[in-house]
This record gives structure tokens, C-alpha cells and sequence, in this order.
């Protein structure tokens, strides 16, 4: 975690000394987003889980490093969790979050981007709904306060600032001390850029 803060003072006081010193055609912005989310979880063996259905919200502020490079900080609530069905029972875990992604963003040209980036995560809710049918099992397990790991994606923005993007969170922290699950979620998004 100490690691992670430090990466992000560094890149934000890049970004200030960068805006400071050099030429930038672009302007820094900000905007909302939100969309469509399929949440799983993965364990250490890579096994997946069935996908939870949920959708994310939030807003964003774009700096422009250079006329091709940015940096984009966003603050989302994202659904997030997975769901477990067999013979035995049926197991839906709702885990909510709000996250703190941090993205560079890559413009090879002015209305298509890449993106990779670290992402911060504190679960604000978590529901588990549990049907057994053949056996008696109760266990309930909660999630982790935190969450972190890497995103990366793609996207297009037109002149008009319509922004449409899809991208994969990849979680490297546990979910649960217990385990060893991890978070895996997509992300369909549809923003307007102000």
C-alpha cells in the first residue's frame, strides 16, 4: 500500500511540474461516466467464478501531459462481486466499492486512447444471499475494507465529448483474508467530457 501512495505522489507531481514547463495545445477537463459491470472472482489456481451483473458511476479530471499523453483520476462506485451456483447451493456475494483508479492514457490519435493504470478500492456494502439445497453451509466470510490492482482499457472521444470506453480491472488484493479470490471486473462505460 506504502508503494502505491508513493506512485501516486510521484506521477501527480510529474503531472504539475509537466503542465508547468511544457507546451500543451489541450486543456485539462473533467467529466461523468458510468456504465455496465460484469464482476467475478478469481482464485490463486485461476478459476472464476459466474459473473455478477452490476453498473458503476462516477465522475473524472483529465491533464494533459503532452499533446498525446495524459493522466485521468476518477472517483466511481462500481458493483462489484460474483455469484457461485451447483447442486448444492446457490451463493450471490454483492460486494460495493468506491474506487480511486488513476489511468495514463495514450492518444495515438485524437479521438482513440489506451489506457493501464493502478486502482484503490474501500467496499462500502456487502450482501451475501445463500440458497442450499442438499447441504447445510453458512459460512459467510467479509470482504477485505480495501482493494487494489491494475486496470487497462480503450476508448474513443469525439470532438463533442462523448466518450465511450471499455475497460478490465485485474484486482490484486485479496478479497477476503480467509482466501485467496481476487477481483476480476469489465467495465462498459458512456461519459460526456465537459
Amino acid at each position: 500500500m506504502r508503494t502505491l501512495v508513493i506512485i501516486l505522489t510521484f506521477v501527480v507531481s510529474f503531472n504539475i511540474n509537466a503542465q508547468s514547463t511544457n507546451k500543451v495545445d489541450k486543456d485539462s477537463s473533467f467529466g461523468i461516466k458510468g456504465g455496465y459491470n460484469l464482476a467475478s472472482v478469481r482464485n490463486a489456481d485461476g478459476d472464476e467464478t459466474d459473473q455478477r451483473q452490476g453498473f458503476h458511476v462516477g465522475f473524472f479530471g483529465e491533464s494533459y501531459l503532452t499533446n498525446f499523453l495524459a493522466i485521468q483520476t476518477e472517483l466511481t462506485y462500481s458493483q462489484q462481486g460474483y455469484k457461485i451456483e451447483n447442486s448444492n447451493y446457490r451463493l450471490e456475494q454483492k460486494i460495493d466499492y468506491i474506487n480511486l483508479p488513476l489511468m495514463l492514457k495514450l492518444y495515438p490519435t485524437q479521438v482513440f486512447y489506451l489506457e493501464a493504470g493502478p486502482q484503490i478500492g474501500y467496499a462500502i456494502s456487502h450482501k451475501q444471499e445463500i440458497e442450499t439445497f442438499a447441504i447445510n453451509n453458512t459460512n459467510t466470510y467479509e470482504p477485505n475494507s480495501f482493494d487494489w490492482g491494475v486496470n487497462f482499457g480503450v476508448g474513443f472521444k469525439s470532438e463533442t465529448g462523448l466518450i465511450l470506453s471499455a475497460r478490465y480491472h485485474y484486482g490484486l488484493g485479496k478479497i477476503y483474508e480467509e482466501t485467496s479470490d481476487y477481483n476480476n471486473v469489465l467495465q462498459v462505460s458512456l461519459g460526456f467530457e465537459f
